[in-house]
């Protein structure tokens, strides 16, 4: 199996957060997604590997295991449990990320059944001639784009995945580029044991609506006379219609938060984002001879 970065694929380094590791993930994954590079292999090749790289670095638990055994992460429960039942020194990874053997006590037989155990090579055969373990089957990828409307509220959905009708569970709050993992339904392995599907959302923003996380971001009209005195008005988003008060002296580019507008905080039940309205005045220009007069009077 050929070695790869994860680091270098999201171009981050050893020592970046989470944050950091997810920011580089949905700035390659837009750059690389297969609508924006149409026939191109190389684009889908990388856009495969930023999402693995994704889903092993973004996961502590996974990335603490990547980070100690490197390509052969995924056959570290197996590693570990090996030197625990008797091979305490067992084995060590070299700079290159390959196992090397230090010494240990596990017998002929224990030796060969470690490495049929944790790398499930297909026909390998130790001293007592027993076959290697059957392999869990491979995990499958898919992408799902919804509208932002459709990510409200948690939902159910059947997707086709390989010919295979799959229902899923969709959370409300589901951001742009988050991947999820579906246990049991990638491939058959040769022990029957599936491997997992994981899922990349895309999400379209709504006419008018940006998302940034669960928080909404928009521009909003008002006529020059509430500006002036103040009042209310109502803006239409996504989650409804909301009623703004606007302050007298209202300026064009004021921005005003609408806490808990917003949209549904991922897995955090009644957590909402927030709404950020950027205001724009509408200059009226069909003010009749009155209205001019009243204007001209109080330019003084």
């Amino acid at each position: 199996m050929e070695f790869i970065d994860y680091y270098k694929v999201l171009g981050v380094s050893k020592s970046s957060s989470t944050s950091e590791i997810k920011k580089a993930f949905r700035k390659l994954a837009r750059e690389y997604h297969p609508d924006k590079n149409p026939d191109d292999p190389e684009a889908e090749k990388k856009f495969k590997q930023i999402n693995e790289a994704n889903e092993v670095l973004s996961d502590p638990e996974k990335r603490k295991k990547y980070d100690q055994y490197g390509k052969d992460w995924e056959h570290a429960e197996a590693f570990e449990q090996q030197r625990r039942s008797g091979g305490q020194q067992g084995f060590g990874q070299d700079p290159f990320g390959q196992y090397t053997y230090t010494g240990s006590n596990f017998g002929e037989t224990d030796f060969s059944d470690f490495f049929e155990n944790l790398f499930g090579q297909s026909g390998f055969r130790g001293s007592t001639g027993r076959r290697a373990t059957p392999r869990k089957g491979h995990d499958l990828r898919a992408e799902l784009t919804l509208p932002l409307r459709e990510v409200l509220r948690d939902q159910k959905q059947v997707i086709n995945v390989g010919g295979n009708k799959i229902r899923i569970n969709i959370p409300a709050g589901i951001q742009d580029g988050q991947t999820i993992r579906i246990k049991g339904q990638g491939s058959p392995g040769s022990n029957g044991q599936k491997g997992d599907l994981f899922i990349t959302f895309h999400i379209q923003d709504s006419p008018g609506f940006t998302s940034k996380g669960p928080d909404l971001h928009t521009q909003h009209t008002i006529d020059l006379y509430t500006a002036v005195l103040g009042g209310k008005t109502t803006l239409v988003t996504p989650m409804g219609a909301v009623e703004i008060k606007i302050p007298s002296g209202a300026q064009p580019g004021m921005k005003m938060r609408l806490k808990g507008k917003g949209m549904p905080v991922y897995k955090k039940k009644d957590q909402y984002g927030d709404l950020y309205v950027k205001l724009d005045i509408k200059i009226p220009t069909d003010l009749t001879n009155r209205e001019k007069e009243l204007f001209r009077e109080l330019q003084g």
